[in-house]
């Protein structure tokens, strides 16, 4: 039989150090949105898309989305390993000199990830918030019955996504995931209209 490691203790019973992926799931259990939380946050950010696209033009909006969005784990994942890691104090870590082709990739930066946090094998997304956690890039779980994916899917036009980057645009959909970032979890207000 093998023994458990327990965690170490203080005299009050409360543990000494939290690691960071302690952090990190708590931070998970803090912006997962699922349930009652989901419906409104999922039509606010819809809502927004819709009203960016108007203004947009005449652009196809496959091409819209894709200036708007990281979308798929894999493009997540460029977009995060493509931008600057940010250390503790804030500053970014010097890295190798980049040639002209890679620098022109470099200038996209994501405002925030939003995951879905059901998805199946885990290990597809596992690798997703200690990227986004050096980038210093907030994530937003979202969990549903039917699953987050087919969710995230229906934003951007798609049958399913298991991740969206939110790309840094001076557009409403920014201002939107800002203010949902802020709230923290009170989404009931976030984006929601008088008329409704």
């Amino acid at each position: 039989m093998r023994k458990r490691n327990k965690k170490p203790k203080s005299n009050d019973g409360t543990p000494v150090a939290i690691s960071t992926q302690q952090q990190q799931q708590q931070q998970q259990q803090l912006n997962c949105y699922e349930g009652e939380c989901l419906i409104p946050l999922l039509k606010s950010l819809n809502r927004e898309i819709e009203a960016a696209k108007l203004s947009a033009g005449v652009l196809p909006e496959k091409i819209w989305i894709k200036q708007q969005f990281s979308i798929g784990v894999n493009d997540v994942t460029r977009t995060l390993e493509r931008m600057k890691p940010v250390s503790e104090s804030g500053s970014t870590s010097p890295q190798p000199a980049l040639d002209s082709c890679e620098k022109k990739g470099s200038s996209v930066r994501l405002q925030a990830v939003i995951l879905a946090a059901d998805c199946n094998p885990r290990w597809l997304t596992k690798h997703i918030p200690s990227l986004a956690y050096s980038r210093k890039v907030p994530l937003i779980f979202v969990r549903d019955k039917k699953g987050g994916s087919l969710r995230l899917g229906e934003l951007v036009k798609m049958k399913t996504a298991i991740a969206i980057g939110v790309k840094v645009n001076d557009s409403g959909i920014n201002k939107l995931v800002e203010q949902i970032l802020m709230d923290n979890g009170n989404v009931n207000t976030v984006g929601m209209s008088e008329a409704e």
